[in-house]
């Protein structure tokens, strides 16, 4: 009988620029979940939480990652187990790197793995996307690496890995303040013209073949977007010089990653780590805290490992 379950969850940037709701890739920082069975009876959820920021987690059957839990346990037509659910942080809250697609991919696979793994893959995907409401940042956080994500005749999905070159290296700056997506969200227009949605089809077309062959050029024109950015970036102080700042130092290109605050630049791996000093510099500057990361590509999405008594 499986007793514990301990699920690995990469953090994800989102829209990569053009390719806003559709499009996010897996970064090498992760969250970590651990459910322990308890004994009948007793208490029905314990929730502890560890890292940074590990105050603002909640820690009551609300917890985002024990309400994806019980949705197996519900879809299954099963009671939830009496659970401990230990939480590990690495993926900072509020910052436009998919910590509730964490959470949510972390709850539904860990119950997956302790009701003896009852759901597909693709079964746990398509819940994942229904509680978050899109499968940008989901999607590869189950999945790992990069994936475009399309409706099939408006039912289903559609997931496309998009292939990322070797050369191009991600390099996310965090900065110290939390930008909320519903705020980020509530600036967008309702409508656009025929120009901007023309704009994005073509750069984001770009984008995959820039990003499938690390071809620079395509790469540095690709990353930019008429839909989300223009309008988000007056939420995010010091955005304009820290792209300044990075483009000069030999980024590809500088976008917000997800909802923000979050900054990513892409570079090449010999202008990787001067453009993570550059970034942080710049933002410094601003008097705000940053941490940059050179991260890689995730790969292989949420991890679960068993143990059985």
């Amino acid at each position: 009988m499986i007793s514990t379950v301990t699920v690995t969850v990469p953090a994800t940037t989102a829209n990569l620029g053009p390719g806003f709701d559709c499009l996010g890739a897996a970064l090498t920082l992760s969250n970590r979940f651990r459910f322990s069975l308890l004994p009948p009876g007793g208490e029905t959820v314990s929730i502890t939480a560890m890292g940074a920021e590990a105050e603002q987690v909640t820690t009551d059957a609300s917890n985002l990652a024990y309400q994806a839990f019980v949705k197996v346990y519900q879809h299954l037509k099963q009671v939830p187990p009496p659970i401990k659910l230990e939480l590990q942080l690495g993926v900072p809250l509020a910052r436009g790197l998919g910590s509730s697609a964490t959470a949510i991919v972390g709850g539904l696979v860990g119950a997956n793995a302790l009701a003896g793994s009852p759901l597909t893959v693709e079964a746990v995907m398509h819940m994942a996307i229904a509680i978050e409401g899109h499968p940008d940042n989901v999607v590869p956080s189950l999945l790992g690496g990069c994936r475009l994500a399309a409706t099939h005749r408006d039912v289903g999905w559609e997931i496309c890995e998009i292939p990322w070159h070797s050369s191009i290296v991600p390099i996310v700056a965090i900065p110290g303040f939390e930008l909320s997506t519903k705020l980020a969200r509530q600036v967008l227009p309702t409508t656009y013209s025929r120009a901007d949605a023309i704009f994005n089809v073509a750069h984001l077309g770009l984008l995959l073949r820039g990003l499938e062959t690390g071809n620079g050029a395509w790469l540095q024109a690709a990353m930019q977007d008429r839909i989300h950015q223009p309008y988000r970036q007056t939420l995010i102080p010091g955005y304009e010089i820290v792209q300044t700042a990075a483009l000069t130092a030999g980024a590809y290109g500088v976008v917000i990653s997800g909802a923000g605050p979050t900054i990513l630049a892409l570079a090449q791996p010999h202008t990787a780590t001067a453009v993570s000093e550059a970034i942080a510099t710049a933002w410094a500057e601003q008097d705000f805290a940053v941490t940059v990361h050179v991260l890689q590509i995730d790969q292989k999405g949420a991890i679960a490992q068993t143990t059985i008594e």
